[in-house]
């Protein structure tokens, strides 16, 4: 395998944007009665603008998403989180002039909390966890996170922001893909969310590649508006007990996230990029 930088201007992952990883997040959980967990989350696919029709911004079914995390102070992944993904699209179809025709849109009418039957394309996910270096034999075979509701490997991804005709209250809609899952080898549950987020970094880009063209260096931090104020990010999002995560000889963890695809062909061989 070969391995690259993430971020779109690493001139590799231009070719492959829905892999490109823009940020990676870890902290302990902050809200109330979240004591003792720790949230980790993956942004991917840069630079999405709401109005980023008609496909808008699927994640690749033919690549595996991965947070990492290394709990004994070596550099190497020790708990590896695989997201891997799957599109359906429904082709419904609608009667123009008395004939049936599959529309290529993603909705054909309003999408709400309970009833997605006008959404053409569904976007579903899996999540395993792999235990052990990944290069080395030391690697266990995956284990299914599932939904505790269900038991089901299979999570759903919530649709973007198309807008408000097509989704009326997205927030609601979406909150409804925030799953309690079974974490394999630890008895406590985990939340899991993908989906659609506003990008939570802050950076003035233009400036940035204009030669470094920064006009209010020194200024105070919301003296320029933010290229990225009103761009959104896929974040693969977990929030895991602390007490799962860390090893016996010690409570530090650090972690990073990567992305890979197959290259076509017999034997192909994977291309990666990774964020920290």
């Amino acid at each position: 395998p070969a391995f690259a930088s993430s971020h779109r201007e690493a001139p590799a992952i231009t070719a492959s944007p829905k892999v490109d990883a823009t940020d990676f997040y870890m902290f302990n959980s902050y809200e109330a009665g979240r004591t003792g967990m720790v949230t980790l989350v993956a942004d991917y696919l840069p630079l999405q603008d709401a109005y980023g029709g008609p496909n808008f911004f699927t994640l690749d079914p033919t690549a595996t998403y991965e947070i990492k995390l290394d709990n004994d102070g070596d550099s190497v992944e020790d708990l590896t989180f695989q997201f891997r993904f799957k599109t359906t699209r429904r082709d419904i179809a609608l009667d123009v002039g008395g004939v049936q025709v599959a529309v290529p849109v993603i909705n054909v009418g309003p999408i709400v909390p309970g009833d997605t039957s006008a959404l053409n394309v569904l976007e579903t996910f899996s999540v395993d966890l792999v235990r052990g270096a990944q290069r080395t034999h030391d690697r266990r075979a995956p284990q299914p996170v599932v939904n505790m509701t269900d038991g089901s490997p299979v999570f759903v991804k919530p649709v973007d922001n198309i807008g408000a005709k097509s989704i009326p209250d997205y927030p609601a809609y979406a909150a409804q893909f925030v799953y309690d899952v079974a974490i394999p080898g630890c008895t406590l549950p985990g939340r899991l969310f993908v989906g659609q987020r506003r990008d939570p970094f802050v950076v003035n880009l233009g400036e940035t590649f204009d030669l470094v063209n920064i006009r209010n260096p020194l200024g105070p931090p919301n003296a320029e508006r933010s290229d990225l104020d009103d761009k959104n990010v896929t974040a693969l999002a977990l929030e895991l007990p602390a007490s799962c995560l860390v090893s016996s000889s010690g409570s530090v963890i650090a972690g990073w996230t990567t992305a890979r695809l197959r290259e076509p062909g017999p034997g192909g061989r994977g291309r990666e990029n990774a964020e920290g």
